[in-house]
């Protein structure tokens, strides 16, 4: 018998039940060795626990409530060597603890056993508390409890200064002030912002780095904000929606950073003021029960989409309530800006108000936000951040940008959300993945998104930003503390010819060197990059987060009797965003995207993509990434045989002059250009260019050399390329309303010999310059009738850049006749005029 067994608060395993025959002793290594040589890894017992009998109920059926948790000997793990010395035991104990295992060697693996970002936070503030502190990067590089003992006391601990502001304070001075430098006067302006003055100001210190970006974009958004979270609550009674309030204010009071504020108008660097009182603002709303749905009312007043909070003014939260008398109930719409909570800091909200509710203390003591300000300002120096986002994004010169989307500046106003679970058993088979080579799920996860965008970016070499939870370095008390801790920070991952296995290992490696930085700051990263801002880096995030959600037992749920949530929303200013929760057993997909890319068919080819990333590292783990798919059988018909019926008969073997050369002849009195009541038949048109293209021979054009024109749209220009065709040279069309410089470099990037131009025109110096207006062409107009072939260049054009520079496109005469002759969706014929704009 196999179930999915969950003890206490540790993961889900799959548990083996065996009965062995009479005589015969079991071993948990060689049940484990045979089942994996027939099954997938994800199918093998993790333990196995050996019976003389299964329990039956009353009824003859097994028992599953009756059979017995796995004790240490039932997990065959790796051959156990006891830990040496005092540190290694005293890790062993600490890692027994916080990933729910009895016994723990010197030899065995933290991500096997199950731990994750989340836990290994834990961990590290479960050291501190012991007196041991290490480089939190090795838990992920070298995850043994060997090697994390040898690397003890290779961490940087900061000393967070002390808060000097006593609780009577009359006035602030600067020495008071131990995390930032502020003259008296600007002192004093702050402190006037404050209801009660100095003697409610608790402390001032700087932003950390993500929320200076956060008020970067609040300020920026014309309405509405998009860091304004919003979630929506069913409350049966109303003294169930007082408890609530009350419990919340509770918390409120508990946690600075729940009475912070945040001022920057008439100050030359932002700040945030903690005060000692802050009250929660409640508001009543009468809603009519005649204007539709109460909670859609409620919703609709209070949609961040055109609502903002005034982040100036502590508490940074606001809660709106309306009766329903039509359900029985009322509903409070809770808003909270990002400025204060990130994802964490909401469940541990929750679980306190849960033990407000169910009138239990809180054993810890509440941790100030300064600790985590003072991580991010006082420890890895800017230098240091910039050496490692130089290495890993110093050669990178172009964004990437799914689906060609950039815009990274929006409300979010016109996103869309979308979810779906991962199915239970590709979750159980990633999992098992990761274990086996010694990663976390997040590298998996990581990969798969990278490959993803590659896919849809066109790209094998791939930047997005990954969304890191900012506690692993973030001092005493960061596992439990409030406030904005995430920070998102560029991630580069080769999706090109690399193997999968490879590939997550690499992946995995990356990750692990970011987390040293994870109080960098985003335009620091960008800096270091080719990509010069605004363009951004790119415009696709990836959040992945661990979800441990409130206790379901009964006392737990008794609390929150008579509450419910409806819903909970998100919101960015990013186009395309995919949070990942991994609650312990199964993930969930949810995918907030601008509709032309659509939230569920991300969630839905992500999923695909996971998939096969998961088939390829368990059936061919040397298979390149780039050939693995993200998209369902029935779309990848319609993209490979569906949109690809597009074969047509075109002239593939002829260049632009000659089918020109043969309309002369065929058709040599029909108009060929009208410009300003002008007009040229195509046998004058075809004199003049042969006229220019033996001028240009004699000025020594060879064969494949470059000829800028600086010409605006006219007959002087379609003469001007003809003749260019004619000396199977190549022309290379400059805007002319374009900044002289960029069009000098164009002239001096494409190699160009000579511009053509008219007199009085400013164009690029350095080369021969013909002014066609200026000269007297009487030479011979026949055919020139040099060699060159389809496959010859017949121009070079220059795009914008993605990086701002402009970039040169080789287009072959072949390509030019693809596009225009049967091309499927606009035939020309000889009775069509075709304006030139």
């Amino acid at each position: 018998v196999v179930l999915a067994r969950q003890d206490e608060a540790g993961p889900k395993r799959l548990v083996g039940y065996v009965i062995p025959e009479e005589g015969v002793t079991l071993s948990v290594h060689e049940l484990r060795s045979q089942l994996a040589s027939t099954l997938a890894e994800y199918m093998v017992p993790s333990a196995f626990v050996v019976l003389p009998f299964f329990p039956l109920t009353a009824n003859g059926k097994l028992d599953r409530r009756a059979l017995p948790a796995p004790d240490a000997e039932a997990y065959a793990s790796r051959e156990y060597e006891a830990p040496q010395g005092e540190v290694e035991q005293t890790l062993a104990r600490l890692w027994a603890e916080v990933l729910k295992v009895e016994q723990v060697g010197r030899h065995d693996h933290f991500f096997e056993l199950g731990g994750h970002s989340l836990l290994a936070v834990t961990l590290i503030e479960r050291m501190r508390q012991v007196g041991l502190s290490a480089d939190v990067r090795v838990l992920f590089s070298q995850p043994t409890l060997a090697a994390l003992a040898a690397a003890i006391g290779s961490g940087k601990e900061i000393t967070v200064p002390e808060n000097l502001i006593a609780a009577d304070c009359e006035r602030i001075t600067p020495a008071m002030l131990t995390l930032m430098a502020l003259e008296q006067e600007t002192i004093d302006r702050i402190v006037a912002t404050v209801p009660g003055g100095a003697r409610n100001v608790q402390d001032i210190y700087p932003l950390a780095p993500l929320q200076e970006g956060i008020l970067y974009h609040h300020l920026a958004a014309e309405q509405g904000d998009p860091y304004v979270l919003k979630m929506l609550f069913d409350l049966k009674r109303r003294d169930r929606l007082t408890a609530f309030v009350d419990a919340l204010q509770h918390v409120i009071d508990r946690h600075d950073i729940l009475r912070t504020s945040v001022v920057w108008q008439g100050f030359d660097t932002p700040v945030q003021v903690v005060w000692r009182q802050a009250q929660l603002m409640v508001e009543e709303v009468v809603l009519a029960d005649a204007a539709g749905d109460i909670a859609t009312q409620l919703q609709d007043r209070f949609d961040p989409r055109h609502y903002r909070l005034d982040i100036t003014r502590a508490p940074m939260l606001r809660l709106a309530f309306a009766q329903d008398a039509v359900n029985g109930r009322w509903v409070a719409v809770l808003l909270f800006h990002h400025m204060a909570l990130d994802h964490t800091a909401m469940e541990v909200v929750q679980h306190e108000m849960q033990a407000h509710l169910l009138g239990e203390a809180v054993p810890m003591a509440a941790v100030p936000y300064r600790n985590y300000v003072a991580q991010a300002r006082l420890g890895v120096s800017e230098q240091e951040h910039e050496g490692f986002f130089r290495e890993m994004l110093g050669d990178v010169d172009e964004p990437t940008l799914p689906f060609g989307v950039r815009e990274v500046q929006g409300d979010g106003g016109d996103i869309e959300q979308a979810r779906r679970p991962v199915d239970a058993a590709l979750s159980l088979r990633l999992r098992a993945q990761a274990r086996q080579l010694g990663v976390s799920a997040a590298s998996l996860v990581h990969l798969a998104w990278a490959q993803w965008l590659g896919r849809v970016s066109g790209k094998d070499d791939v930047v997005f930003g990954t969304v890191l939870m900012g506690r692993m370095q973030g001092g005493n008390g960061a596992d439990r503390a409030l406030g904005m801790f995430i920070n998102t920070l560029p991630l580069r991952v080769d999706v090109g010819t690399q193997g999968v296995r490879e590939g997550v290992k690499a992946t995995h490696a990356r990750l692990t060197g970011l987390l040293g930085h994870e109080h960098a700051s985003l335009a620091l990263a960008q800096r270091c990059s080719g990509v010069v801002a605004p363009m951004p880096l790119f415009s696709a995030l990836l959040n992945y987060r661990h979800s441990a959600g409130l206790a379901s037992s009964s006392q737990a749920l008794a609390g929150w009797e008579g509450i419910e949530t409806l819903s909970n929303e998100e919101r960015t200013n990013y186009p395309l965003t995919l949070s990942v929760d991994d609650l312990g057993e199964g993930f969930h997909l949810s995918a907030l995207a601008v509709p032309q890319i659509g939230a569920q068919r991300v969630c839905d080819s992500m999923h695909i993509a996971l998939d096969n990333l998961v088939e390829s590292l368990e059936q061919a783990p040397s298979t390149p990434l780039n050939r693995l798919s993200i998209l369902s059988p029935a779309e990848h018909r319609q993209v490979v045989t569906g949109f690809n019926t597009t074969g047509r008969s075109y002239p593939q073997d002829q260049t632009v002059s000659d089918l020109f050369e043969v309309q002369a002849e065929v058709r040599p009195h029909a108009i060929a250009v009208v410009q300003d009541g002008q007009c040229l038949t195509y046998s004058e048109l075809n004199a003049r260019a042969n006229r220019l293209a033996r001028h240009l021979v004699g000025l020594g054009i060879q064969p494949g050399d470059s000829v800028a024109l600086g010409l605006a749209r006219s007959i002087e220009l379609l003469v001007s390329q003809l003749a260019v065709l004619k000396c199977a040279a190549v022309y290379v069309p400059l805007d002319v309303s374009a900044p002289l410089e960029r069009q000098q470099f164009m002239v001096e990037d494409s190699a160009a010999e000579v511009v053509l131009s008219l007199a009085g025109m400013d164009v690029p110096e350095g080369m021969l310059r013909v002014d066609l207006d200026t000269m007297v062409l009487d030479g011979t107009s026949e055919d020139l009738n040099l060699m060159q072939s389809a496959e010859s260049v017949a121009y070079i054009m220059y795009t914008s850049g993605s990086t701002g520079m402009p970039k040169g496109v080789l287009v072959p005469h072949r390509a030019i006749n693809r596009l225009v002759i049967n091309n499927g969706y606009a035939d020309f014929n000889a009775g069509d005029r075709v304006a030139f704009a």
